[in-house]
């Protein structure tokens, strides 16, 4: 990894921007994931717009894009291709933390696409195993994008904001990342749930309070 940041570095900006998105892109898409983490690419890249090489606000829109977009692409392979990936040789490699992550899938369904998105590996594999498990693109693509424009925006501007110290910044925050928003994701989860069924009540009243009217 550290001769590809070190190449994107003395790139131009045109060619830093097109090789940050696509290992953004492939993570998922084509399982670059399992080599080459695109967070440390992401965070290469907010440190080389402190430096003014790149424009922080471009690298945040076109990673966002490459992440969602990416993630996308990985949800269609497993529904296309899903048996026939889980059983080629780079995955049988790894079917313990496969399985692991099937099972947070089935667990959380949605929350799982959006947690997932912080953790390399889940980052790789989870939309596939969501394609593959024929959840709903729509539900899919709503924790999908969401995932992809808080870690996109995020970890732009966590090398922005490391400067010269990012590459110790981006060995170190995955996991603490990880446990933030898994935090914070429960307790929205929380949220969303008790105010729709506050509102299903309110719903619920009104309904039987019209229907007294008319049986009135």
């Amino acid at each position: 990894m550290d001769s590809v940041t070190s190449a994107i570095q003395s790139l131009p900006p045109v060619a830093a921007y097109l090789i940050i998105a696509g290992l953004v892109f492939g993570e998922a898409a084509v399982f670059i994931g399992f080599v080459l983490p695109g967070e440390t690419s992401v965070v290469l890249g907010g440190f080389l717009a402190s430096t003014n090489q790149l424009n922080i606000w471009a690298l945040c829109v076109l990673v966002v894009v490459a992440a969602i977009v990416g993630d996308s692409v990985g949800y269609e392979v497993g529904r296309l291709f899903g048996p026939r990936v889980v059983r080629s040789a780079l995955l049988r490699r790894h079917e313990a933390r496969l399985d692991a992550a099937r099972g947070t899938l089935r667990e959380r369904g949605g929350p799982a696409v959006f947690l997932g998105r912080f953790t390399a590996f889940f980052r790789a594999v989870i939309p596939g195993l969501a394609g593959l498990s024929q959840m709903r693109y729509r539900r899919f693509l709503m924790w999908n994008a969401l995932g992809g424009f808080i870690w996109g925006i995020g970890y732009s501007l966590v090398g922005y904001f490391a400067g010269a110290s990012y590459q110790k910044v981006a060995s170190r925050i995955g996991t603490g990342a990880a446990i933030t928003i898994a935090v914070v994701v429960v307790v929205a989860v929380v949220v969303w749930y008790v105010r729709r069924r506050r509102h299903e009540r309110v719903q619920e009243q009104q309904y039987d309070a019209e229907r007294a009217a008319r049986d009135g």
